[in-house]
């Protein structure tokens, strides 16, 4: 089997209204696409890889793949990741992500499995929490309350909302209305992204320890492991971070510096598939759980295939207009709480092309060089 094509297609689309977390607006959604198309008429699909950055990448990178068998995951890999160049960090890096996934699509079709059977098959039913909990326009404790209590009736077992964009005070009692409308049999979860100093996130620890919470995610800035370490001394509350690290070097110096309980490793972002199960296999050398952070639809497939893997992020149609028009497959809570993986070769996640062609985004065709 041989690559003999690499297109990219990107979509964008406006919010019902613009949300924000802890440190960054969010107006519109979209989805970046990778097709790699073979000499035996099957086409991987990956995800990431949009902006000028990404397809400058990926335009570059067609010259290391054209001709190649798909199946060569690892060779591959190191063949796209050659950090004098690109791929230690950043846009570059999650280019090779989306190209990575494809190709793992490609292998786990070829195979006529399920991508999660083909990793390691660990469990066909994940813990899942809903992700959300955002500040917007309009948005007090009582609309707060009312999305936490939709996303209970609709079978969460757990819940996830954001913090540190407010006063400490106002995320202390907004923590509390949760908390007072969810009861205390469900998961709360809070996410400051990065909004906090050490010395605040341990204040604010501190505060809403007595709320029962889950786990305190992205407290301090990414590269502040000190800093994630001394909150962990000071704090019962479990500390998740990882979703902006890169590579199983920079999750090797995370759990070196005792930074963290819970990894948030991101395929589209630290570098796909191949490098994703390097890094839940090195968390699961430290006795560590990985819970990945964004995109269900391909980190159903990793977190259903390994033993350490704790809960999935999911998000629902109050973050996303297109939510259940994205793909040809959509990912629903099961009655326990639980998401189940497609049983489908592959990854399942089929863009649905007839709903999303009316946001495509033209731009000019990116040409590099040999």
């Amino acid at each position: 089997m041989k690559i003999t094509a690499i297109s990219t297609d990107e979509f964008r689309w406006p919010r019902h209204v613009p949300i924000r977390n802890g440190k960054h607006t969010y107006t519109h959604s979209g989805l970046g696409v990778v097709r790699i198309e073979t000499d035996e008429g099957i086409t991987g699909i990956g995800l990431g890889g949009s902006g000028l950055v990404g397809q400058a990448t990926i335009e570059m990178l067609k010259h290391e793949l054209l001709g190649e068998d798909p199946i060569d995951v690892e060779r591959l890999w190191h063949k796209m990741w050659v950090p004098k160049i690109m791929g230690r960090r950043g846009l570059t890096t999650r280019a090779i992500s989306a190209l990575d996934i494809g190709l793992w699509d490609i292998r786990a079709k070829v195979a006529g499995l399920p991508l999660y059977k083909l990793l390691g098959g660990f469990r066909d039913r994940m813990p899942t929490y809903i992700a959300g909990g955002y500040y917007e326009e309009g948005k007090g404790l009582r609309e707060l309350q009312d999305e936490m209590e939709t996303n209970v009736r609709l079978g969460a077992r757990a819940i996830k909302m954001k913090v540190g964009g407010v006063p400490m005070r106002e995320d202390v009692e907004r923590v509390k209305a949760v908390r007072e409308a969810i009861g205390p049999d469900v998961k709360l979860l809070v996410d400051a992204n990065c909004a906090y100093r050490a010395y605040e996130a341990i204040q604010f620890a501190e505060r809403i320890e007595e709320y029962d919470i889950f786990w305190f995610e992205e407290p301090v800035a990414p590269d502040d492991y000190e800093g994630m370490r001394r909150l962990a001394d000071k704090t019962t509350i479990p500390i998740a971070t990882g979703e902006n690290e890169y590579t199983r070097y920079g999750f090797r110096d995370l759990i070196e510096h005792q930074s963290a309980a819970i990894l948030n490793a991101d395929a589209k972002v630290l570098g796909g598939v191949t490098e994703w199960m390097k890094v839940a296999a090195l968390a699961q050398a430290h006795d560590l759980d990985v819970a990945p952070h964004g995109s269900q639809d391909i980190h159903i497939h990793l977190v259903s295939a390994i033993a350490n893997g704790l809960i999935l992020e999911f998000y629902r149609d109050s973050v996303d207009p297109m939510w259940g028009k994205i793909y040809l497959h959509t990912l629903r809570v099961n009655a326990d709480g639980t998401v189940s993986p497609p049983n489908v070769p592959g990854h399942g996640a089929e863009p649905n092309y007839a709903a999303l062609e009316q946001f495509r985004v033209v731009q000019d065709r990116v040409v590099v060089g040999v």
